[in-house]
């Protein structure tokens, strides 16, 4: 995907969900979209990285037993298929790999996320409805 479409498709995120601004890191990329009235359209900036800053704390880090799931894409998290639906995993349910863990909703399109570890859920980051960033923890999953 190159520039353009990418930032194409986080302006379409912002529209959707009616956002006055969004910041995503893509790669070595920070792209920042702000919208300066209700009426104008977003102002793009994408600029160099900057130096890594962790925002996870060493209390807030996985033990080493733990894999994160991160988010393949950027868009809205959803724990269930559909409104009012069981979600698909809790903290402490058993996953399988290729379980379907969650769905990501960019573009008006669903895409299910599915688990590349098995093991036992030990935390579930962002609320469902959430904006979830490129790389953002989505899950942790505990190996057994």
């Amino acid at each position: 995907m190159n520039e353009q479409e990418k930032i194409k498709e986080l302006l379409g995120i912002m529209h959707e969900h009616d956002l006055d601004s969004l910041k995503v890191k893509l790669g070595d990329q920070i792209y920042e979209l702000v919208r300066r009235s209700p009426n104008a359209d977003a102002e793009v900036v994408a600029r160099p990285a900057q130096p890594a800053t962790n925002e996870q704390t060493d209390a807030t880090a996985p033990p080493a037993n733990v894999k994160r799931i991160t988010a393949p894409l950027v868009g809205v998290f959803y724990t269930a298929p559909s409104p009012g639906a069981d979600p698909f995993v809790r903290v402490g349910d058993r996953v399988t790999v290729g379980q379907v863990i969650c769905i990501i909703e960019a573009m008006k399109l669903m895409n299910e996320i599915t688990s590349d570890y098995a093991g036992v859920v030990t935390r579930i980051i962002p609320e469902n409805g959430e904006l979830v960033s490129l790389g953002e923890d989505m899950i942790w999953v505990e190996m057994s």
